[in-house]
């Protein structure tokens, strides 16, 4: 797959050779860099938050005003590192993409009468990290994750991963979620059309942080549940729901086993 699998690791990652292993390694580097920035923007804050008490006529209290934007200012900037920091965290090898977003998509989505398959394969296709059954429709979404400066979207129609050309994974994700959708027509007698995602959990999306190209979906996993609340209408009955999760589960379980 393009940009490698997330979870099959490149040996030289172990060996400090990696793209990972340099971006761990400066990241701890430029700590010091980041920690006398925080200073500077904390001791700016403090300076502000004096002149807006003694703006307001609260001399007494502008020490403390400016503590307390001070400390406000530090906790934040803090925070907006270890966030971007975190984002990696996949991409790095430290967390598995695949926990996360079943995570993401069983407290979404459990509660709306979704169910959630997680870690399974089809004989002969991509694998398939999670499938999604419920009223509004069938989903299936593989996790990917690039490098953090890697520019993931749509150009004329095309999906681009950074200046690769993303055809060969989306049209596989697509025939794999096509293959599966007539295997359960076929096994269950209900009409089952699969929607395709591909959740990103490292590299630049657009704003808003999803779009579609060649038939997939392209997001950040914490917006899959928001794309598959916002489908209006009911496709599927809870007894339907209940058949085509049974017939899945045995299916999916069948081609794990061959």
């Amino acid at each position: 797959m393009p940009g490698g699998s997330i979870y099959v690791q490149p040996s030289d990652k172990y060996t400090g050779n990696s793209a990972q292993w340099w971006y761990e390694k400066l990241w701890r580097e430029d700590a010091k860099n980041r920690r006398r920035s925080r200073y500077v923007k904390t001791g700016v804050g403090f300076v502000v938050g004096v002149a807006v008490a003694l703006r307001f006529d609260l001399s007494g209290a502008s020490v403390a005003v400016g503590l307390l934007v001070a400390a406000l200012v530090a906790a934040v900037d803090w925070f907006l590192d270890w966030r971007a920091f975190y984002a990696t965290a996949v991409w790095r090898g430290a967390k598995h993409g695949e926990t996360i977003t079943a995570r993401i998509l069983r407290r979404s989505l459990g509660r709306q009468g979704y169910t959630v398959l997680d870690g399974r394969a089809v004989k002969g296709e991509a694998s398939i990290d999670h499938l999604i059954i419920g009223p509004a429709g069938v989903w299936i979404v593989d996790n990917e994750s690039w490098s953090p400066d890697t520019d993931i979207n749509v150009y004329g129609g095309r999906l681009f991963f950074g200046e690769k050309y993303g055809s060969t994974y989306a049209s596989k994700l697509v025939k794999t979620a096509e293959s599966f959708g007539d295997l359960l027509t076929r096994e269950t007698g209900v009409q089952v059309t699969i929607s395709p995602m591909l959740a990103v959990h490292c590299g630049l999306l657009p704003r808003g942080g999803v779009f579609v190209a060649e038939g997939l979906t392209v997001l950040k996993p914490r917006v899959a549940p928001k794309v598959i609340k916002a489908v209006e209408g009911r496709v599927y009955t809870d007894e339907q729901i209940e058949l085509l999760t049974r017939t899945a589960a045995k299916e999916l379980l069948k081609a794990a086993a061959v």
